[in-house]
């Protein structure tokens, strides 16, 4: 991230009216603040910055999107229906103004807005006979819209109007077990209006409102079931814009201007990854519903995200994480314990899906003393702070942002890929499908320690997107202790991690014992606890050569509820950086992990019993055995090209199946 210059804001009426448009983001996921002391300055020399809305402009938003349809179902008799449909959305949008010397503002601006990774947010509808069990999805919604408002100073009030589309998908469920697909694509109208707030010459923030309304669609499965349905959409969301110049010609469209945030209040960041990940066909001389597919294949996951940061006051900080998901794990993210790709979550998305990974506010309270620079990233706001300090952390966010730090085996966007590497296995830690909870924390941080806490809520059941709310009841509990040292003058750390879960979980024993639940370990939920630990070390051989280890491990007697199957677990590796061969932003990994089962969990796994990740339907139990080697080829400051592979013996602890080869390559860029 390029130095920020202040952005000097001559009127205190302009700071707050900034804030409360960009703090109304951050409620809808977002947050962003401008402020410079206007009183150190005579009134007579403050400027108003000048704002220019002719020019193109490029955007995001997120907010609520939902309507109604009215379905009917003709296989052969007719069936209908009336559904309510909703939930929280997310998009990018671009466009042109013209602003004339009255006010009068004339523009033209393109959306598509993607619904959220909770699937029952995308369902417009489902009817069923007793030949069909029909669902109707969206999968985005777009416009083409001319604008025209009245924009005055920093203040824009605009109507909007114009031409919409509709991406759907309609699954047809049939008694036999097999399923039809349609796509479809229809036609609209969208009309609607707007305020938008320039709290920076470059920068906006507005409030919107869409209503659409499209054509009634008719599908025709290959069965001869049809379904006919309308749909009319609205949509309310705050949106974030960033100008880019007065044309295509003159624009400036350098990343150092465009991701300047002209303040030294807020920081944006952003990713994109793209990871391509194949195996070649393996022996496996039976399968079952959680195995790994022993025929060939390939599945891609591509991840867009913004990082927004502001300091809203002293030692005061609100971040937010809007991210576009799609793409597909291999086998439906099923088959292997160690799986191969951290960025395959345990969801399908064909279409990019809108998720707020993180929306927290992070408090500091130094107690003096020496000082230390805080770099700025993705998850930091650039600035000096007290080495010895309090931070407390509340809202949404992923257990391993706080816990579990390794500088060497950590992202998965930019380091090793699989799940046993980059986290410690064992470690059973609140998420949902893709790796996100609600939670506090704690953290005293002194020169050579840190001690951290936390509570997290849990999942109401394994594997799932909702969480018991049941706070004194159920929860995760997470104690961290970080040392610091140095070993022959090279730094080095160790962090000791212990936790316990209290959730709605079953026993693997009782299931087992009770041949009447006919290994549904669903039926044995009550209130249990589970605990664990885990020890992780990084140490610095030379400036370019780190290594590290993590060993972790549960008590392995009720099932896994959010991560994956390992009851203990070892790791190790290398890092190196590429300064000896004269690429000193290149890097190579080369790691190894050894995974097991408790005694219950296997004897679980090898009557037929499906973990959250495993279950072939037999089992020839052998720990399992992941090795993994990458290279970082750095194409230039902001994007990288890896190429990885990974020998996974044992995939699911079945010696019966494999080995298997998985070819990866993955393109990452950051700014």
């Amino acid at each position: 991230m390029n130095a920020i210059r202040p952005l000097r804001l001559r009127c205190r009426k302009q700071v707050v009216l900034a804030g409360v448009a960009l703090g109304a983001l951050a409620l809808g996921d977002s947050a962003v603040a401008a402020d410079v002391s206007a009183s150190l300055l005579p009134a007579k020399a403050v400027a108003r910055p000048v704002i220019d809305w002719t020019g193109l402009y490029f955007g995001a938003h997120a907010g609520f999107g939902g309507g109604r349809s009215t379905a009917m179902l003709v296989d052969p008799a007719a069936i209908t229906g009336r559904s309510d449909f909703g939930g929280s959305i997310g998009g990018v949008q671009a466009g042109y103004n013209v602003r004339l010397p009255s006010g009068l503002l004339l523009g033209i601006e393109t959306d598509v807005s993607f619904p959220s990774y909770i699937e029952s947010n995308s369902i417009v509808s489902k009817l069923s006979s007793a030949r069909s069990d029909v669902t109707h999805q969206w999968d985005f919604i777009g416009s083409a819209r001319g604008r025209v408002g009245y924009a005055t100073g920093p203040w824009l009030a605009y109507a909007s109007g114009g031409l919409a589309w509709a991406g759907e998908r309609y699954l047809n469920s049939l008694p036999s077990g097999d399923q039809e697909k349609a796509l479809n694509i229809r036609l609209g109208w969208a009309a609607g209006a707007g305020l938008e707030y320039a709290f920076a010459p470059h920068w906006s923030a507005r409030l919107e409102y869409l209503y659409y309304q499209f054509d009634k669609t008719n599908v025709q499965f290959p069965s001869a079931a049809q379904y006919a349905a309308t749909m009319d959409f609205q949509s309310i969301r705050i949106g974030l814009n960033r100008k880019l110049g007065g044309s295509a010609g003159t624009a400036d469209l350098s990343l150092t201007s465009l991701t300047n945030p002209e303040s030294d209040r807020w920081e944006i960041h952003g990713q994109t990854t793209y990871l391509g990940q194949g195996y070649p066909s393996f022996r496996a001389p039976y399968s079952g519903v959680n195995s790994l597919t022993p025929a060939a294949q390939y599945q891609a996951s591509w991840s867009n995200s913004l990082f927004l940061n502001a300091r809203l006051w002293d030692g005061g900080e609100v971040y937010y994480n809007p991210e576009l998901l799609q793409g597909f794990g291999l086998n439906d993210t099923v088959g292997v314990a160690g799986f191969p790709s951290g960025e395959a979550q345990k969801s399908n998305f064909p279409y990019p899906h809108y998720n707020t990974s993180r929306l927290f506010v992070r408090q500091t309270f130094g107690f003096g003393g020496e000082q230390e620079e805080l770099a700025s990233g993705p998850a930091q706001i650039a600035g000096k702070a007290d080495i010895s300090r309090l931070t407390v952390q509340a809202g949404k966010f992923a257990v391993t942002d706080v816990f579990d730090g390794n500088a060497y085996a950590k992202d998965t966007r930019k380091d090793f890929m699989n799940w046993s590497l980059w986290a410690p296995g064992a470690f059973d830690y609140s998420a949902d499908k893709v790796g996100l909870s609600y939670g506090v924390t704690a953290e005293l941080n002194q020169k050579q320690w840190a001690l951290r806490g936390g509570y997290f809520l849990m999942d109401a059941e394994s594997n799932s997107n909702s969480f018991d709310t049941r706070l004194l009841q159920r929860g995760e509990y997470v104690l961290e202790l970080e040392t610091r040292y140095s070993l022959l003058g090279q730094p080095g750390k160790i962090r000791t991690i212990g936790w316990l879960n209290s959730a709605y979980m079953g026993s693997y024993r009782e299931t087992l014992n009770d041949p009447a639940l006919n290994l549904d370990i669903a039926q044995t939920r009550t209130g249990r606890i589970k605990y664990g630990y885990a020890a992780n070390v990084e140490q610095a051989v030379t400036d370019d050569i780190g290594l590290f280890g993590r060993w972790s491990w549960n008590d392995g007697k009720t099932e896994i509820m959010a991560f994956t199957d390992i009851d203990a677990s070892l790791a190790l590796g290398t890092s190196i950086k590429g300064t000896h061969w004269g690429r000193p932003d290149d890097v190579i990994g080369l790691g190894g992990a050894i995974n097991a089962l408790s005694k219950d969990h296997r004897d679980f796994i090898a009557a037929g019993g499906l973990g959250v990740l495993i279950g072939d339907g037999q089992l020839n139990y052998r720990n399992e055995r992941v090795l993994e080697a990458y290279y970082a080829y750095a194409l230039d400051k902001q994007f990288t090209l890896t190429a990885d592979y990974q020998f996974i013996t044992n995939p699911a602890y079945n010696a019966d199946r494999g080995p298997v080869h998985v070819f990866s390559g993955r393109l990452h860029g950051e700014f």
